[in-house]
């Protein structure tokens, strides 16, 4: 399908340098990104790369890796270019937690992404206790206490509040008078959240009682995977140590602990952290949640 819109594409161009009408050259341009669009989406459905030439463009047919050996197709939450977004979620979370312990960190990477669009959201005692259990109330009067977060009542109003009475609440760095740190729209972050909702609340996490910053790392760990769910890039070949542990809110030396956790919970296969890097791969049930480097 992807080829048939690039030969469209193609056809439509020729036309309009002949005849010069730029209604034509709309329409080769539609036909451009419908193709893209196409090529992205089978991407994401099978982890692989289908042929085909761009437009305008002649080079051999190329395909990336499959997810797995047997060629195991597997759907995908997030696109490439939301991965991407989910990323700088991740980055920007890295940089701007008013605290660097765990519990905070997991917190604000999940309010960020409520209110990323217009610093403003909704938020209940359940999603805080769902994140960072027991540590709720004091998590939220920290940010409070920090100027991060700003409610119109109190931090047991929110604790109180159920999901038919959410507490309205405000991250004034992410009002749209200041610098918007993020690009994309409505629908990318409801799909960004509800992916960061499923890896952070994952069933095997929860049934191991594992505390914020081991799934800090599951995040981590699946935002920064490629295709067939192996850790980092192929030129990097991991993960830098000190850039996992500074995200997840510990010291170096205490990363392995956590990954031998997910491999525990069946979400990494096995790790290795020597050399100043994480390596490893997901499992094969932590797969539709990879973000696909």
């Amino acid at each position: 399908m992807a080829t048939l819109h690039e030969r469209k594409a193609r056809a439509f161009a020729l036309w309009a340098q002949v005849s010069g009408d730029s209604s034509l050259r709309r329409e080769a341009k539609r036909a451009e990104t419908a193709a893209q669009t196409t090529r992205e989406m089978h991407i994401n459905r099978t982890a692989r790369a289908s042929g085909g030439n761009t437009a305008g463009e002649d080079r051999p047919e190329t395909q990336d890796r499959p997810a797995a050996e047997d060629g195991l197709v597997v759907e995908r939450l997030l696109t490439r270019g939301q991965a991407a977004h989910a990323r700088a979620v991740l980055e920007y979370v890295a940089t701007n937690t008013p605290c660097p312990e765990p519990e905070v960190r997991l917190a604000v990477l999940m309010l960020v992404l409520r209110t990323a669009r217009a610093g403003t959201g909704n938020l209940t005692g359940q999603d805080l206790t769902g994140w960072v259990q027991d540590d709720a109330a004091r998590v939220l009067e920290q940010l409070v206490a920090e100027d991060w977060l700003r409610l119109p009542g109190t931090v047991a109003d929110v604790m109180a509040s159920r999901p038919e009475d959410p507490t309205p609440i405000t991250v004034p760095t992410l009002l749209p008078e200041q610098p918007r740190p993020f690009k994309f729209g409505k629908n990318n972050r409801s799909r960004i959240s509800g992916w960061a909702q499923k890896v952070a609340g994952d069933r095997k996490l929860r049934k191991k009682k594992a505390g914020a910053a081991t799934r800090l790392l599951a995040l981590c760990t699946a935002a920064h995977s490629r295709p067939d769910g192996c850790l980092g890039s192929l030129q990097d070949g991991g993960l830098p140590l000190d850039r996992v542990a500074a995200f997840c809110g510990v010291s170096p030396e205490h990363v392995a602990e956590h990954a031998d956790l997910l491999v525990t919970a069946d979400w990494l296969t096995e790790t290795v952290t020597d050399q100043g890097q994480l390596q490893g791969q997901l499992t094969e049930r932590a797969l539709p949640l990879s973000a696909l480097l």
